[in-house]
């Protein structure tokens, strides 16, 4: 958390903005505020060379280097103590800017030119170069510029470490968002969020603690980078010498230049942090192809539709199948969060080093989505495979800009023997402590010992008992660990038939439903251009059906018929009378109009001999998975498989449960293996749902007296 220290800088740096009141509304102040911090960071920073690195600067001027050669000799100089090039050559610092108030915005730009490229261009994603312009012209410049020359905003690395850095930004962004009622949460997760992914996900990782181990982490939307920092953090306390790599991609500019800014400060890699969007827009796209990571956390857009990128996405999706990142299928259009988690698990490392996931969802991908549906397909993929660990349920009101339920899923390709054909699901939603003080959205948060006791759950990997004592000491507050196998979360959905039953009569009224039949006008009807033959046809169809209406009434018009076959051969007959001929779609319209269902009536039979389903009485039965079944299950994704390899699995299964569930209410019923679907779903709530039974009676109507009574008293006063 951030200490009083901290958040009095915040609060310091914070009230500096309110003196661009007038030339910005308050939901503008960041445009200034956010690229000023960095640069009163990156200010103090580069002080520690900046003597040195001018004195080199023109003796290379001097041998006659200039432009890129130049830099790179200054990159190579300016590392001697540092892996990623930071310097400035400009002759200013922010508080020699003082010194020349007229030029105060030229000599600006220049400082901020005379930082080495990849600081620069942080600067440039942050626009700042406009503002300037702006504040300038509103004489606010110098002011701005004076208050961060202020003591009190000591942002140096020895005062502020890198970790609280981000924590300050991560205050100061969701203040301005919270004044421009934007969406905080686009920018970053709350930090015990992000330990609690970090602590889970490091569990039993043994090889972190080894001496000299390299290891990769990326966030496919890193925001401000805070999952990279923390799970950096989280390591090196635990093994110093660790060599860790940090990846990330994000397509905000505000966001991608506060990501950079932090990993340059902190001497990494800042070219491992791509911009642009990494489901791909058609003008930017993943920025790590061909990588794989050993560890991967992300808190994607959720409940964001991915229209920019569907274009780019279908297209991958079906040229490229199962060779690409979205091979199961594809979500709905409002929500594209399983892409990301989709595009995670392309970058998984294969064999037995393997990778590890966390990452952030809302409740939609746990059961969004009908058997056969994108989400579905993608829930079946992913466990059918093995990939899916634990899922944890967070309290609500834990994020900044959401008041949602959200849930943290864990992946990995190299499960322990232990947990392989299992998922263990935490509930954890009632475990919390309330704020003293709200932030947006923001009313409950994770202490330590609340991450501490989720982890040791997810540890334990056992089953609890959901009577426990919670942390304060009540049942309420306990955190729960159910533990399933993988064939729990699916289930076949088989279409039931019932068969077509059908009474015939060509009565009047029938037959005055043959005129709405849409094929029977059909005959006359015209196409024709030329209007002579168009009115001849239409003529000619005009006498073709008084013809069949003729024939029809030969029909006994008060007989009912209960057998589909025996009226075909009268109808058959009384055309033949007539020496009418009739194509197929017109005889199916004559037997519409002159049908009716009847229970009582014999079933319809096909041309194979098989009864002939009634869709007003088709229904749909969810079967439960049965354990035994082996998974992945011999049925392809594509929409218009035939299930031919999963019903000799099934069918004994599923007629057993018609027995016992269906056919003692409808004993004519079947099931239509053909159109059998596989789907999964993950009902957390309903899986640790605990009955309440309802209050006695004669308390409820004590509570009702009571409430009479006080209306009856209030009344009173009124009169």
């Amino acid at each position: 958390m951030i200490d009083n220290n901290h958040q009095n800088l915040v609060s310091f740096i914070f009230n500096i903005a309110n003196k661009l009141r007038g030339p910005y509304r308050p939901p503008q102040y960041r445009k200034v505020m956010l690229p000023m911090t960095v640069l009163r960071r990156l200010d103090l920073v580069t002080a520690e060379n900046k003597d040195e690195v001018l004195k080199q600067y023109e003796k290379l001027k001097a041998r006659g280097l200039k432009d890129n050669a130049l830099h790179s000799a200054l990159a190579k100089f300016a590392t001697k103590n540092r892996k990623q090039p930071l310097y400035n050559i400009s002759k200013y610092n922010l508080s020699k800017l003082l010194d020349d108030p007229d030029h105060i915005a030229k000599n600006l730009l220049n400082f901020i030119n005379g930082f080495s490229p990849k600081a620069k261009e942080i600067f440039d994603y942050f626009k700042f170069e406009t503002e300037i312009e702006k504040l300038n012209n509103a004489n606010r410049l110098y002011l701005i510029i004076k208050e961060f020359c202020d003591p009190e905003v000591d942002l140096h690395p020895s005062k502020v470490s890198n970790i609280q850095m981000g924590l300050i930004f991560e205050e100061l962004v969701r203040k301005f968002n919270e004044q421009a009622n934007e969406e905080a949460g686009d920018h970053f997760t709350p930090r015990e969020v992000i330990r609690l992914m970090t602590h889970i996900l490091y569990t039993n990782e043994d090889v972190i603690y080894k001496k000299g181990i390299i290891r990769t982490i990326y966030d496919p939307a890193c925001g401000t980078g805070g999952m990279l920092s923390v799970s950096e953090q989280y390591i090196r306390e635990n093994n110093p010498n660790a060599t860790l790599v940090l990846f990330g991609q994000e397509y905000n500019d505000e966001s991608y230049a506060i990501c950079t800014s932090d990993l340059l400060i902190k001497d990494e890699e800042v070219d491992n942090i791509a911009f642009g969007d990494t489901l791909g827009d058609g003008k930017t796209k993943d920025g790590h192809e061909d990588k794989t990571f050993h560890y991967m956390l992300a808190n994607p857009p959720f409940g964001v539709e991915w229209k920019p990128e569907e274009d780019e996405v279908e297209k991958e999706h079906e040229k490229l199948g199962f060779n690409g990142r979205f091979g199961p299928g594809l979500p709905r259009i409002n929500d594209g969060s399983l892409l990301f988690l989709l595009h995670m698990i392309s970058k998984m490392k294969r064999g037995e080093e393997g990778s590890k996931i966390a990452i952030v969802f809302n409740g939609s991908p746990l059961f969004t989505g009908d058997a056969g549906s994108g989400e579905s397909n993608i829930r079946r993929w992913i466990i059918e495979n093995d990939l899916l660990v634990a899922i944890v349920a967070l309290p609500d009101q834990l994020f900044y800009n959401t008041g949602i339920f959200t849930y943290i899923w864990f992946l990995s390709n190299r499960k322990p023997k232990e947990r392989k054909g299992k998922v263990q699901l935490i509930d954890a939603t009632k475990h919390f402590q309330k704020m003293k003080k709200s932030l947006g959205n923001k009313r409950n948060e994770l202490s330590n010992d609340h991450i501490d006791e989720i982890t040791r759950l997810y540890a334990d990997y056992k089953p609890n008992d959901v009577s426990q004592v919670g942390l304060n000491g009540t049942k309420e507050s306990a955190v729960c660990s159910k533990i399933f196998n993988n064939q729990e979360f699916g289930y076949i959905k088989v279409t039931v038939e019932r068969p077509l039953r059908l009474n015939f009569q060509a009565s009047d009224d029938r037959i005055k439903k043959l005129w709405e039949e849409p094929a029977f006008q059909s005959l006359a009807s015209s196409k024709k251009k030329d209007k002579m033959q168009r009115i001849e046809e239409e003529e000619k169809g005009l006498a073709s059906q008084k013809e069949i209406i003729e024939a029809i009434h030969t029909i006994d018009a008060n007989r009912l018929i209960k057998n589909r076959d025996e009226f075909i051969k009268e109808l058959n007959d009384a055309l033949q009378q007539h020496s009418i001929k009739i194509e197929s779609p017109v005889k199916k319209a004559i037997l519409s109009a002159l049908s009716e269902k009847d229970e009582t009536a014999d079933i319809c039979i096909d041309s194979k001999g098989n009864p002939e389903p009634d869709p007003d009485l088709r229904d749909y039965e969810n079967i439960p998975l049965p354990i035994s079944l082996p998974l992945p299950l011999p049925l392809d994704y594509d929409k218009k498989s035939k299930p031919d390899k999963l019903i000799p699995l099934i069918k004994d299964y599923c007629e057993e449960y018609m027995k016992k569930e269906v056919l003692p209410h409808v004993p004519d019923a079947w099931i239509d293996y053909s159109k059998t679907k596989i789907g999964y779903e993950i009902p957390i709530n309903r899986h640790f749902y605990i009955y309440k039974p309802p209050r006695e009676l004669e308390e409820i109507e004590k509570d009702i007296k009571g409430i009479e009574a006080d209306i009856l008293d209030m009344l009173k006063e009124i009169v």
